[in-house]
C-alpha cells in the first residue's frame, strides 16, 4: 500500500531490481528464451563486455517473453477490424445510455453538476492524465504538457489543467458537508523518455500551486518491437527494441505501479481520464461525473458531434452489439451519412475525444478481462540489429511491428456504459499539428481559449470591447481569464451590464473588478 506522503512518483515494479547484486543465471535465461522461440536475443552475448552482458540479462529477465508471444499471436490471428456488411454489424448508440448538453435543459445540467460537486467535495474523485507524448510534431522535444500555446499569460497545458483542478477544489469546498480539505488527486502517466522532464517541470513550477503529495507520477508500459513473423528485435547488441504499449496500456500501468492501491487508500471511487493535448478539457468535470453517476455507469465516454460524415474521427457506437470506437476508415459512406430520424443528426455522429469516466471497481476488473483485449499492429520502419552481421540496419520500408492497445479497447466489456455529448467549442480543441498548419495546432488552441473567454463574459451579461491596440489573432479578441478566476464561466456576475476592453489578462477577481466599466 502506498502512503499519501510527499511527493509521490511511483516506479513500475520490475522482476529485477537494476541495482541488485543478485547474479542472473545465463543458462536459465537461455533455456527460457530458446523454449519461447526467441533465443536469437543472446546471439551477441559472448562478444559483449561484462557490464553490457549484465544489462542484457536484466532486460531479458524482466521481460515476460511468453506474454509478448501471446500478444503477438492474438494480434496477428484475430480477424481484421475492417468490417463487411456494416449496416448489420454496426449499430447506433442506445437512447438510454446517451445524453447531450446541447439538448439537455439548464435544470438537468445543474442537477448533474451538483451531484458531481458533491462527490468531489467528499474526496471521492480522482483524475488520470495521459501525458506520455512528446511535442515532436510541434517542433519540441519536451513533454507535450510543457508546451506554451502562446497565450498572453504564457501558461503551458500542464499549468492550465492544474489551475482548473485548484479552482474546482475551491468550488467543491463550498458544498454542504464538504471535507475540511477537498483534494482531487492527479495521477499523471508519463512514458519512460518523458518522465524525468515531466517531474522536473512540475518541481520547477512548484507543482502549479497544488500540493506535491497529491500529484502522483507513474509510467506507461512498453512491449518489445517484433518482426512481422514474431521475432523480438534489438536496437543494439545489448538492448532490446521496445516501444510504449499505447494509451490503453494505462490499465496495466495503474495496477502494476501501485496507483490503484493508492486510489483505494484514498477512498477514491470515481476517475476522470483525459489526454494532455486538449486545452479546453474540463478536468474532473462535475457535470460529466454527475451524469455518469445518474446512469449508474461503470464506464463513460465524452463525445462531440461530428462536423460532417467525412470528418476523420473515431465514432463511439455499437459493434457486434457491444460498445466500441470504430475508426472512420472502417465506416463505409452509406453508414457514415445515415441520419437519426428522431433528431436529424448523424446516426453515427458521436466523435470520440479520449475523455472518459471510470469507477475504481471497473478499473480493478480490467485485469480479469485483459487476455481478451485487442492489441493493434502498427507496421513501422524500426532501426535494429542484423543478427547475421551485427550491423545496425536503418530500413526504408516497414520491417517490423509495434503492438499497442487503445484506451477504448475496454468498452466492449463494460456492464453499464454512458455516453455524454458536449459542445465542441467549449470542451475540445486538440493540439496535434505543427505551428502554422491551421488545424489542431498552437494557433487554434490559443484562439479557442480566447474565444471561450469572450463567451464567458458575454454569457455573464457583459460586453467585450476590442481595443485599438489589440492585434487579434484569427478573429479572437485578446481576453484571457485565469482558470483560478473561473472554471467554466461561473462567478463572473460582476460584469453584468458592464464592459471590458481588450487586450487584457485577468488573473484574479480583483483584476476583473478594476477593469470593468
Amino acid at each position: 500500500m502506498i502512503s499519501a506522503g510527499a511527493p509521490l512518483t511511483i516506479q513500475t515494479p520490475k522482476p529485477v531490481d537494476p541495482n541488485s547484486d543478485t547474479p542472473l543465471d545465463y543458462r536459465q535465461i537461455q533455456a527460457r528464451y530458446q523454449a519461447a522461440g526467441q533465443g536469437h536475443l543472446l546471439t551477441f552475448y559472448d562478444d559483449l563486455p561484462e557490464d553490457k552482458q549484465e544489462s542484457l540479462l536484466k532486460q531479458l529477465h524482466a521481460l515476460d517473453v511468453e506474454r509478448a508471444n501471446r500478444i503477438h499471436r492474438k494480434a496477428t490471428t484475430c480477424p481484421s477490424p475492417l468490417l463487411n456488411n456494416q449496416s448489420v454489424l454496426l449499430g447506433p448508440l442506445p437512447e438510454e445510455c446517451f445524453d447531450s448538453t446541447l439538448e439537455a435543459s439548464p435544470e438537468k445540467i445543474e442537477q448533474w453538476q451538483n451531484e458531481g460537486l458533491k462527490q468531489i467535495s467528499k474526496n471521492k474523485v480522482g483524475v488520470i492524465l495521459l501525458a506520455g507524448g512528446q511535442g515532436t510534431r510541434l517542433g519540441s522535444s519536451a513533454p507535450k504538457g510543457c508546451y506554451d500555446i502562446n497565450l498572453p499569460s504564457a501558461k503551458t497545458l500542464f499549468q492550465i489543467q492544474a489551475e482548473r483542478i485548484l479552482k474546482l477544489q475551491g468550488l467543491a469546498s463550498k458544498q454542504q458537508d464538504a471535507e475540511p480539505e477537498v483534494i482531487i488527486p492527479w495521477y499523471v502517466m508519463t512514458s519512460g523518455p518523458t518522465r524525468p522532464a515531466t517531474v522536473k517541470f512540475f518541481e520547477e513550477h512548484n507543482y502549479f500551486g497544488l500540493k506535491s503529495e497529491n500529484i502522483i507520477f507513474f509510467e506507461q508500459g512498453t512491449l518489445p518491437c517484433m518482426t512481422l513473423d514474431g521475432k523480438i528485435m534489438m536496437e543494439s547488441k545489448h538492448e532490446l527494441a521496445v516501444a510504449p504499449d499505447g494509451n490503453g496500456g494505462v490499465y496495466a500501468a495503474l495496477r502494476g505501479s501501485g496507483v490503484l492501491a493508492n486510489m483505494a487508500e484514498r477512498k477514491i471511487e470515481y476517475l476522470h481520464a483525459y489526454c494532455v493535448d486538449n486545452c479546453l478539457v474540463r478536468v474532473a468535470d462535475p457535470v460529466f461525473i454527475g451524469y455518469c453517476l445518474s446512469k449508474n455507469a461503470d464506464c463513460g465516454a465524452k463525445v462531440v458531434r461530428k462536423k460532417s460524415p467525412e470528418e476523420p474521427v473515431g465514432v463511439v457506437c455499437l459493434r457486434n452489439a457491444a460498445f466500441n470506437v470504430v475508426e472512420y476508415s472502417e465506416i463505409d459512406a452509406e453508414v457514415a451519412h445515415r441520419i437519426n430520424p428522431k433528431n436529424g443528426q448523424l446516426a453515427f455522429g458521436a466523435g470520440n475525444i479520449a475523455n472518459h469516466f471510470y469507477t475504481r471497481e471497473f478499473l480493478n476488473r480490467v485485469e480479469s478481462i485483459e487476455s481478451e483485449l485487442e492489441y493493434h499492429i502498427a507496421r513501422k520502419k524500426i532501426k535494429s540489429v542484423d543478427f547475421a552481421t551485427g550491423d545496425i540496419i536503418t530500413p526504408k520500408t516497414p520491417n517490423g511491428m509495434k503492438l499497442e492497445m487503445f484506451v477504448f479497447d475496454v468498452f466492449p466489456f463494460t456492464e453499464r456504459m454512458a455516453v455524454f455529448e458536449v459542445d465542441r467549442r467549449e470542451e475540445f480543441s486538440p493540439l496535434k499539428n505543427a505551428p502554422g498548419t491551421g488545424e489542431d495546432c498552437p494557433e487554434t488552441s490559443r484562439r479557442d481559449i480566447l474565444q471561450q473567454h469572450v463567451r464567458f463574459i458575454e454569457n455573464a451579461g457583459g460586453k467585450v470591447v476590442v481595443g485599438e491596440t489589440d492585434n487579434q489573432v484569427d478573429g479572437a479578441p485578446t481576453l484571457e481569464i485565469s482558470p483560478l478566476v473561473s472554471y467554466s464561466g461561473e462567478g463572473l456576475s460582476i460584469v453584468s451590464g458592464k464592459s471590458i476592453k481588450t487586450p487584457i489578462t485577468i488573473n484574479t477577481l480583483e483584476d476583473l473588478k478594476k477593469v470593468v466599466f
